[in-house]
Parts: structure tokens; sequence; C-alpha cells
């Protein structure tokens, strides 16, 4: 079987990615125009709001996308092994996101306001038992290094393996030269697992999400983000996988694949569903007012209607279309899930944000789809280009036979 050994980008794709990027620039200058030139600390909340839930949702995303490849590695799995270069790809978009993020963060944190992370206004933490208590952890100082240090270590670390899946195309490998190459990608995966668990799983959604309602706590928060992230970054890489196939790409990659990867979409949709069952019911059960404080503006308010939606789409639409096995092998309905799932999961991220700085009304929608359409049109570039750069098959990585005749 011949393969198409590069990805050509096509003039439609670059026009829909650059169409993309205008809308979510539009849609910047817009939202500042309307809120963020505002004299009014809450106006201008709603601004720096929308942008911290895009820029952090996608981020994650992308980075998602790096941990797939780390499980895959750490498992010995080379069942994705002959689409392993989307997840790359979409990997190779950290580095740019992770800036405009770590940028859109520091902003808030140094700019003088504190409708979003009350904990900035050392006067009023001063007088706050809570936020005092909590002044160890959330302090300008370490949100700064550790959001600092923690982008740079996923563009390092998901670099270097890249380039080490990279090299497996300059030709055949020896037994022993395989054997170093599989100890190495080892090692490096094994780094970004340890990086990732004391950041994603861990730190990173405390300070950047759950802070911005820091007198409440959640020990499920960043497992629920997590979740819902990796299911994101799992449907993103099964639209590629469909958009290559149908393009005539990835003639290795069959419905078994695309069968798996319908697995993790639906696996982790449930296992999301059951951190927000289980998070709600705890709050619920105990009903202490340090915790129902999160959720009253979400079940209670002005949110109820986003918050339910959210779950409606993120547990329902999974459960009851990728229930059947025929339905992970179709290209319509894995590409009709992968954006529902996506879509939901901005959404929850969407609910997740603005109520702590738009507690009594729900802000106008359109502005933050604008803004993930850039976000989508830039991943789409990077992707893309990072596509066309190297081979979309590695076929002399050592597990490549265990891609090809992989069956479930």
């Amino acid at each position: 079987m011949s393969i198409r050994e590069k990805f050509e980008i096509t003039k439609k794709y670059s026009l829909l990615s650059y169409v993309l990027m205008t809308i979510g620039v539009l849609s910047v200058l817009l939202l500042y125009i309307n809120y963020g030139s505002s004299e009014d600390e809450h106006d201008r909340s709603r601004f720096w709001a929308s942008l911290l839930q895009n820029s952090v949702f996608f981020l994650l995303v992308v980075n998602a996308a790096m941990f797939f490849i780390c499980t895959t590695i750490l498992a010995w799995g080379g069942w994705a092994t002959s689409f392993r270069r989307i997840p790359e790809a979409i990997s190779s978009a950290v580095p740019v996101i992770g800036i405009i993020c770590g940028a859109i963060l520091l902003a808030i944190v140094f700019g003088g306001d504190h409708a979003i992370y009350h904990w900035t206004d050392t006067e009023h933490v001063k007088h706050d038992p809570i936020l005092l208590h909590k002044s160890g952890f959330l302090n300008k100082t370490f949100f700064t290094v550790w959001t600092v240090l923690t982008i740079f270590l996923w563009w390092v670390l998901g670099k270097k393996i890249r380039s080490l899946s990279h090299s497996t195309d300059i030709g055949p490998m020896g037994v022993e030269v395989g054997k170093k190459f599989i100890w190495k990608n080892t090692i490096w995966a094994a780094l970004f697992m340890i990086v990732f668990s004391l950041t994603v799983m861990s730190t990173i959604p405390w300070l950047w999400l759950m802070s911005i309602d820091a007198h409440w706590y959640s020990t499920m928060y960043s497992w629920y983000t997590f979740a819902s992230t990796f299911v994101s970054g799992m449907a993103l890489i099964a639209l590629y996988v469909v958009y290559l196939k149908n393009k005539g790409y990835l003639e290795y990659t069959n419905q078994e694949h695309l069968h798996d990867l319908g697995k993790f979409m639906f696996g982790f949709s449930v296992f999301w569903t059951y951190l927000w069952f289980s998070q709600y019911m705890l709050i619920w059960y105990s009903n202490q007012p340090e915790e129902t404080i999160y959720f009253q503006p979400r079940v209670n308010g002005v949110y109820k209607i986003v918050f339910f939606f959210s779950l409606i789409i993120n547990f329902l639409g999974p459960l009851l279309l990728l229930m059947k096995r025929d339905a992970k092998r179709n290209y319509m309905t894995i590409t009709l899930l992968a954006v529902l799932i996506i879509f939901g999961h901005w959404l929850d991220f969407f609910q997740m944000v603005h109520p702590g700085p738009s507690r009594d009304h729900v802000p106008m929608i359109l502005y933050d789809l604008g803004i993930a359409a850039g976000f989508v049109g830039l991943i789409m570039f990077l992707t893309g280009r990072t596509l066309s750069k190297h081979a979309l098959v590695p076929k002399y990585h050592p597990f490549f036979k265990e891609s090809v005749i992989h069956h479930t």
C-alpha cells in the first residue's frame, strides 16, 4: 500500500482557519470596546473572564493530546501509532496558546482589578479569615512562578517527546536501537506525566479556576477539570482522524482505531458525569454555606439553564449516541459527537468562570463564542502547519506493525 507521506494544507482549510481567527480577533476588539475599556471594574471583569475561560479551556485541551501520547507510551500501547502524528500536531499548539493564556492570567492578577480574583486585593485579604488562611498559596508571587513554570514545562517536555517521535522518520531501526528509543521515550513520557499530575491533576485548576470562588473548595475539582478537557482532547483527535481519512490520508488507520477513540469519548464522558454527580451530591448533602455558595447561582440562580444544559450535552448525548458499537465506527456519528462534546465542555467552563464576576446575570454568550472560534482557528492553523512538516505515518516506529494489525 502506498502512503501519502505529508499533509498538504488546502486553500479551503487555510481560509477557514484564517476566517475563524479573524472572527476571534474582532470578538476580542468588540468585547474590549463594550466592556474592557469601561471605567467600571465589573464591566472590565466581563472582558477578562471571557479571555480567561477560552484561553484556559483550549490550552488544557491541546495539552491533553500530549497526555494521551504519554499514556500510550508508558503503557507500551502501539495501537495509536498509525495516527500518533495527530495528537503530536495538536500538542504543538501548547507554546502559542500557553503564552496567550499566561499573558491573560498575569494581566488579571497584576491589572489592579479584583472582581475575578478577590485574593489579589491584599487589603481585603487582611480582613477575610478564609482568604488569609489560604494566602500562603493564593498570592501573586506563587501564582506567577507556578503558572510560568507550568506552561514552560508543558512546552519543553512536549517538544522533546515530539522530537523523539520525528527521529523515527530517518530510517528503519535495529533491535538495540529500537530498545533504546523505547526506553528514552518512556523516561520522557514519565517526566511529562509527573509534571501533568502536579499541575493539571492538582494545582493548576485550583489556581486558575477554583480561586475565582476563593471561599469555596472541592477536592474533586482538578479531576473534574481534567476529565472535561481530556474528553474534549480525545474528541479533537477523533475529528482530525475523520477529516484526514476523508481526504485520503492515514491509510493504516481504520475503523478499529476509530472505535477505540469512540470508547475514550464514551468512557470519559461517563467518568466526567461521575465526578459531576459526586462533587454536587456531597456538597448538597453536607449543606454547609461555605460549600453550597458555589452552586447557589448555578442551581438556583440565573445560571441554572446553562448548568443543567451542559450536563445534558456532556452526559446524555455521548451516553445515548455512543453506546452502540456501530456508532463508534461511523464517521458522521463520531464527528457529530466530537463537536458536541467540545462545545458542551466549553459551555461547562463558561459556567465555571462567569458566575464569579457576573453572579447576578448571564453575560451575552456571542462574544465568548466568537473568541472560541478564534482559538479553534488558531489550533487549526498550528496543527495543520505541524502536520504538513512531518510524515503523517511514523512507519519506522517500533510499534507501527502493532498498530497496523490492531483490532478490538
